[in-house]
């Protein structure tokens, strides 16, 4: 057997040796790391759980999850939706040259890191010469509202902002999605006397099902990921209201020297993130991608 495929065998080493390198390896260190007190020089006694412990009674910790699961969920929902009803929407047109040029256009923002996106939304936000004080002004608003000062505004920029950003690329997909739609599913709904919008909920809908599920768990694994936008959006205004759980291992790890509680607060997310994956792929049935 090895005699015969051993090719295939030595072909697959090399991503066998990534894997371990990159992927397996730093799991297994940072597993270590979180058991310990760790100092960059010197002895790095094993503590066992009580990097962990220090964790779950710090009540920062749980303040950054309650904002994480606040402003991810949001995201996660919202960003979910939104793109489907542009992308049902763009389907609708019937001109090709304005179809390319929408699409083209709400698909910039992905292609930007969140230090342009950010800087867009704070001038957009801003009350001296910003575009939304603008447009409220001319409504009839004579004060202007400091967004970005806010504590009632933080979470939702920050959601809708992170939406923006991504909303061009979930509808290219559901787009892309449409395209591959059997014509004569449309021909039957026509014969059978349906309307625009009934074929839209009883032929299109359906068929975006498996994107819409694929869609889903990506944006899911992304929840507890946020992490530059908070860096690049937040203040020390509205810090309380939108710091997340990345930013806490980030604080334990380069500021306060703590890695040994940083690292079990990693891993207190990637456990999180994993039983929720597990969870929401059992309950939207993943696997039967029809």
């Amino acid at each position: 057997m090895i005699k015969r495929y051993g090719s295939l065998y030595v072909m697959i080493i090399p991503v066998l040796a990534y894997f371990i390198l990159f992927t397996f390896y730093p799991l297994v260190r940072g597993l270590i790391i979180s058991m310990q007190e760790f100092r960059v020089i010197g002895d790095r006694p094993f503590v066992g759980f009580s990097n962990y412990a220090i964790v779950l009674q710090d009540p920062v910790f749980w303040q950054t999850m309650v904002n994480t699961v606040l402003i991810g969920g949001g995201t996660l929902i919202i960003g979910f939706i939104a793109p489907i009803i542009v992308a049902l929407s763009l389907n609708e047109v019937i001109r090709a040259g304005f179809k390319k040029f929408t699409q083209m256009v709400i698909y910039f923002p992905h292609l930007f890191s969140w230090v342009v996106v950010g800087g867009i939304w704070i001038y957009m936000l801003s009350p001296d010469n910003g575009l939304v004080n603008g447009l409220l002004k001319l409504l009839g608003m004579d004060q202007p509202i400091h967004f970005m000062a806010e504590k009632e505004y933080a979470r939702w920029i920050m959601i809708f902002s992170n939406v923006w950003k991504e909303m061009g690329y979930n509808c290219i997909l559901y787009l892309a999605a449409m395209v591959s739609i059997n014509p004569s599913l449309y021909e039957a709904a026509d014969m059978d006397g349906a309307g625009r919008w009934q074929k839209i909920r009883y032929v299109t809908i359906p068929q975006l099902k498996s994107t819409m599920k694929v869609v889903f768990l990506i944006n899911l694994l992304g929840v507890f990921k946020i992490f530059d936008q908070i860096v690049v959006m937040s203040n020390g205004v509205i810090a309380r209201q939108v710091d997340v759980v990345m930013g806490y291992t980030y604080q334990k790890t380069f500021i306060d020297f703590k890695m040994g509680v940083a690292t079990a607060a990693a891993y207190l997310v990637i456990i999180l993130t994993l039983v929720l994956a597990y969870v929401i792929r059992k309950a939207i049935r993943y696997d039967d991608l029809d």
